[in-house]
């Protein structure tokens, strides 16, 4: 499986009409926030893949329209909320557990046919009491939130989640010591228990081409997909 994965940057690789040559051979993209989801809304449109995307803490002019609570905070909100009318292509995987049944594939282990399993997480790290932000309390609550869904995908399918989507980094993986990109304490707590394969993260711009993009940590290999990255899965 080849994924397309994006985040933070409009990248003119991407937002233009050669896109599908380009990247023809494409089974899924991934958005790790801070994309206009006009942006997505192309990318769908041109690839026509399954596309799973999740806010960051920068173009949350929409953001209300996935989250209920975000509405007494100001969020905008520029048509009517219950028409559901607001989608981009693509799936919303904030704060979720997915099982992809159109995407199947190959367990490693059991050499059984499985779909595929997606954790997602929004947001980042508090830094201005702004939207989509949390403490490391309250994302470590919404990651426990998920434990149920994780446990269920163990038992049914012998693994708990193939990819990890944030927006945000682990801590002292990939993030910076100002207080906007500090990465999440909790995060290497979930991939040490819960052991995805592949985390995908944005919200650290890349200016330096020497700079790491993928790391591993125990059993997940850590992807930094800012404007764009193609790995294998």
């Amino acid at each position: 499986m080849k994924i397309l994965c994006l985040s933070d940057y409009v990248d003119p690789l991407i937002y233009n009409q050669n896109i599908k040559e380009t990247f023809s051979d494409i089974d899924l993209i991934i958005c790790a926030g801070d994309l206009p989801l006009d942006y997505i809304d192309f990318v769908v449109t041109m690839l026509n893949k399954p596309t799973y995307f999740i806010f960051g803490n920068h173009n949350l002019k929409e953001f209300s329209y996935y989250h209920k609570s975000s509405r007494d905070l100001g969020a905008p909100l520029d048509h009517d909320i219950n028409k559901n009318n607001y989608g981009h292509g693509g799936t919303y995987a904030g704060f979720k557990v997915i099982r992809d049944k159109g995407l199947m594939i190959t367990d490693p282990v059991t050499g059984k046919k499985r779909p595929l399993l997606i954790a997602g997480i929004s947001g980042s790290l508090q830094y201005n009491k702004g939207l989509n932000q949390y403490t490391e309390q309250q994302m470590k609550f919404k990651l426990l939130q998920m434990g149920p869904k994780l446990l269920m995908n163990k038992i049914k399918y012998g693994t708990y989640l193939d990819i990890f989507l944030t927006h945000a980094s682990p801590r002292h993986i990939h993030d910076k010591e100002d207080p906007c990109h500090k990465g999440f304490e909790c995060f290497n707590w979930f991939i040490q228990k819960y052991k995805p394969p592949l985390m995908i993260h944005g919200h650290i711009h890349l200016y330096d081409a020497r700079e790491e993009r993928v790391t591993k940590s125990g059993a997940t290999v850590i992807v930094n997909a800012y404007a764009h990255w193609v790995l294998e899965y």
